[in-house]
């Protein structure tokens, strides 16, 4: 294989995956998909979470809400879930995933140990308003007013 002219010095080099340090972070919800189910029977939402403050900002994880699944009682999670979003950001009607896209909201992580199969991860255990949950997070506003959102200045 040819590389045609690459050059590592125009390219960042990916850098080992560590998982976030368990407790609340401020994020947004900065892209969602439906994704069918391994076993196509039903589909899930896929949530991309970015951190927006703090030490950590910039970091990514992800949620996935099984809304149709023939699974009830992982419907009901996700449903569950899906509402504390929407409490979370103030918006009780929305019609796409969309709608939540860009709105801070708190965020509970955990690390889910390493196994024999997979390396250590980070799992979402949580949803809060900016200002409501706990554990030492900053939930502090920035103070400057601008148009443009801070995490994506």
């Amino acid at each position: 294989m040819q590389f045609n002219n690459f050059d590592a010095n125009t390219v960042d080099p990916n850098v080992a995956y560590e998982p976030l340090p368990a407790g609340w972070y401020k994020a947004v919800i900065a892209a969602s998909e439906e994704k069918p189910t391994k076993n196509q029977l039903g589909s899930y939402l896929q949530l991309e979470l970015q951190v927006i403050e703090g030490p950590q900002q910039g970091k990514k994880l992800t949620d996935r809400l099984n809304l149709n699944n023939p699974n009830q009682t992982a419907s009901e999670i996700a449903y569950r879930t899906l509402s504390a979003i929407c409490h979370a950001v103030g918006i009780m009607t929305p019609r796409q995933s969309s709608d939540l896209h860009d709105k801070p909201l708190m965020v509970k992580v955990a690390v889910k140990p390493a196994d024999a199969q997979y390396s250590a991860s980070n799992e979402v255990k949580g949803y809060e308003a900016v200002g409501k949950a706990t554990g030492g997070a900053t939930t502090q506003e920035p103070t400057a007013k601008s148009s443009t959102p801070p995490w994506k200045r």
